[in-house]
Order: structure tokens, then sequence, then C-alpha cells
């Protein structure tokens, strides 16, 4: 099994943003060195108590300060912007950090209506076109695009390409990355979707492509781990008194559609029946409590007991 960290940069308790960044650069270095294989950031915009609008300057500053795990966004929202920006950005960040470097691409807005209109339009016009910008960004990071004839490159060329993922919670985005001959994220802690069945379609319809020859399956999951039960069942309420203020389930450490809370060993049973059902070997974990430390203890948790 691998584990890999989704974060989503949340401010803290009293903390700023500036801190908020701090952390995450944190979070991402004790990540690599207790064995988890990837640091995903997400992407938010005017949300106040989440601190990361572009995933792509925080990777490069942890990038910087980290040696061994790879770095991606998770996700990046594709709607917003140009093929050709996403694709020279990743890949500079693909040269700066080699081997190392993943583009998870989503198409969530991210924010308010009026933020994404800010940022870049009209959204749900630029959600429409998703197919398009898809096969754009994939001949971008291929060298095959061309525009009125002309070849268009994405510079710098690293030495090795990044990784694209699609990230998402349905048939739809299963779809795109069949098509697009991506991998594929299934965003279990945000989905009231039958993961399987969804899985099931990405897997049956994938369409080869250079940069990802055959399926590849990740779920992201919401964990939070503690000694006892009920101080984990305590952190995720504070958690989500936090960020999502509604009461949690009391009857034990997993349940469909929700986090696995619990000791280290409960949350293990957890994963690996999610790995059995799901039939992938890697989980992006995402865990909010309702301070830093005891979000970092409970990846320290998790590691020890799955690593």
């Amino acid at each position: 099994m691998k584990l890999s960290v989704l974060d989503l940069v949340p401010v803290l308790g009293d903390a700023d943003s500036a801190t908020a960044l701090k952390q995450a650069a944190e979070l991402a270095g004790t990540a690599e060195q207790l064995g988890y294989h990837r640091y995903w950031a997400a992407e938010h915009h005017d949300l106040p108590h989440l601190a990361c609008p572009a995933p792509e300057v925080l990777l490069a500053y942890i990038g910087a300060r980290t040696h061994r795990i790879r770095l991606g966004s998770g996700a990046l929202l594709l709607p917003h912007y140009s093929p050709m920006k996403v694709a020279e950005t990743f890949r500079l960040l693909a040269a700066l950090c080699p081997g190392r470097i993943d583009l998870g691409i989503g198409r969530a807005p991210g924010g308010s209506a009026h933020v994404s209109i800010a940022l870049s339009g009209n959204f749900l016009e630029n959600v429409r076109k998703m197919p398009e910008t898809l096969e754009a960004l994939a001949e971008l990071l291929t060298d095959r695009y061309r525009l009125d004839g002309q070849s268009v490159t994405a510079r710098p060329i690293p030495p090795s390409p990044p990784e694209i993922w699609m990230l998402g919670t349905n048939h739809r985005s299963a779809a795109y990355a069949s098509k697009l001959g991506a991998g594929y994220v299934f965003g279990h802690f945000m989905s009231d979707r039958d993961g399987e069945e969804v899985l099931s379609t990405y897997r049956k319809e994938f369409q080869p492509s250079s940069l990802t020859p055959e399926p590849r399956a990740m779920a992201a999951v919401s964990i939070i781990c503690a000694e006892t039960e009920e101080k984990a069942y305590r952190l995720a309420a504070e958690g989500r008194a936090r960020f999502e203020p509604k009461e949690l389930p009391k009857d034990g450490a997993a349940r469909e559609h929700q986090a696995l809370i619990g000791t280290p060993e409960q949350v293990k049973a957890g994963l690996l029946q999610y790995r059995d059902r799901y039939r992938v070997e890697e989980f992006l974990v995402v865990t909010l409590t309702g301070d830093y430390e005891s979000r970092l203890h409970s990846y320290k948790l998790l590691a020890e007991a799955c690593l």
C-alpha cells in the first residue's frame, strides 16, 4: 500500500495564511521522511480558511526543500486557465524537480460564482469546453500541439514529463480521464457516488496514451488517527466544526462516504477494505483537525501503522 498527502492548506486555530503555508511545507517535509509517496496541494479561491490559490507556487517552494517525495496539484482547476500556461508551468516544475512532478486536474470552480467570474469570466462556458482544453493540454505535454498549422512548444522541456491525473467524484470525470489517457483519482471523501462503479467505468473505457500507457487509479480519503478512538472523534469534531459544522457519526472507524476515524489499527483495517473494494494500491490522505500538531501526529501514526 502507498500513502500520499492531499493538503487543503487550511488556516487553523489563530494562525494566519503565512503560517498555514509554512505548515504545508512542514507537512510535506515530514511526509517525505515518513515514507509518503506524494504531496499534493489543493487550489481554492477567496475562502478564508484555505490558504492556497496557486498550488504551482507552493510546490516550487516545497520542491526546493525536499528531495524525493513527488509533488503535485490536487487539483489545478483547469477551466480557469489556458492549456499553454498550464503546460509551461508544470514543465518548468518538472525541470526544477526532475521525476517528481504530478499535474492533477479538476474542473470545480474552487470558490464562489463571483470569484470564478473574476478569475476566468464565464466558468460554465469554460467547463463546456473541457474536452477541447484537455486535448490541447495533452498535445502540449507530448509536443504535438499545432495552431494555424504552426507547431507550438510548451517550454522548458523537462528530463521527464509530469504525470497527469484527473480528479473527480463521478462518471463524467472518469470519462475525461479515460479519454485523455490519464491517471484517475476518485474523491471518496467528497462523493456520494459508488466508487466501485466510477472506477470500473474509468478502467473499462481507458484509452492508452504516451503519458499513461495503462490505467492508474487512486482514492482520496479523509483520515484522522489518534491513540484512542475517543480522541480521534474529538479531533474530527474540532476539524468539522471549523470547516463543515455537522455532527459526526459515532459508530465506528469506517463508514461509507465518511472519514476513517479511529486508532491506527482501525484506520488501517478500513483502508484495506477500500483497497480491495476499489482495487487501488495508493491513497491520497486528507486530514483536517482543529490544529496543526494533531494533524501532523495523525499522519505520523498512520505511517507507523501502514508504511
